[in-house]
């Protein structure tokens, strides 16, 4: 019989590993992101207080509107310039990224290039 790893389950496992490292702050809050098969979402998390200071996904109703016509990895870019600026307007400039679990390529690559053009660090 053939057994095939658990892709998801594989990714938690990385995600968990990192996360044991990886926290954010009030000064330095977590960009986070979770990618489903058709959809991104990205939120910006101070660990230390347990609250989402900044969110935005492909579900949202204004980015919703802004991706007729473009693929995913248009949609991950767009997703991050939102998350970006609605962090930058509450003065955060500075985060750290975590990209749970997923290989740094692809849809995740341009959410975090998208976040890195509208003014975030990391």
């Amino acid at each position: 019989m053939i057994n095939k790893k658990d892709k998801n389950k594989v990714r938690k496992g990385r995600h968990y590993r990192v996360r044991n490292k990886v926290s954010g702050t009030a000064a330095k809050p977590r960009l986070n992101v979770y990618r489903s098969t058709g959809h991104i979402y990205a939120q910006v998390i101070d660990d230390t207080a347990g609250v989402t200071l900044a969110s935005s996904s492909t579900l949202v109703k204004d980015i919703k509107e802004q991706l007729a016509g473009k693929d995913k990895k248009q949609a991950a870019s767009i997703v991050g310039a939102a998350v970006a600026k609605q962090a930058m307007a509450k003065g955060i400039k500075e985060v750290v990224f975590d990209r749970g679990g997923y290989l740094y390529t692809g849809r995740v690559e341009q959410l975090a290039d998208g976040a890195r053009k509208a003014g975030l660090k990391f």
